[in-house]
């Protein structure tokens, strides 16, 4: 899986740099066919210096997104990291259950 992060408007810190990148790679234990994952990271100093994440996850035919504002990078990452896992959880569930004769053949032959 790629993972790319962009910070819009200021200069990311490695530390968040990486918390980025832990968080994004927790996604693969529930399914491990994420393509590609972006993290964009924008601060609006106009508003408060308002802090927002938008995690984009890229599975096979879909594009999992999810933005969320707060006042602090790492609880806007986390919130949107977990956003993109309740999009994860029901995308693998119509993926099963649309297949799920061919799943229960691999299954058999395992």
């Amino acid at each position: 899986m790629q993972i790319h992060v962009t910070s819009r408007h200021f200069k990311a810190q490695e530390s968040l740099v990486e918390h980025a990148e832990k968080a994004v790679e927790q996604l693969t234990h529930y399914y491990d066919g994420i393509l590609k994952a972006e993290v964009i990271l924008s601060f609006e100093k106009a508003r408060k210096s308002v802090k927002s994440a938008e995690v984009r996850a890229t599975v096979y035919n879909a594009v999992l997104t999810s933005i969320v504002t707060t006042d602090d990078f790492q609880k806007s990452i986390d919130s949107a990291i977990a956003k993109v896992l309740v999009q994860l959880k029901k995308y693998k569930e119509k993926l099963h259950s649309k297949d799920r004769i061919a799943v229960r053949r691999v299954r058999l032959k395992a």
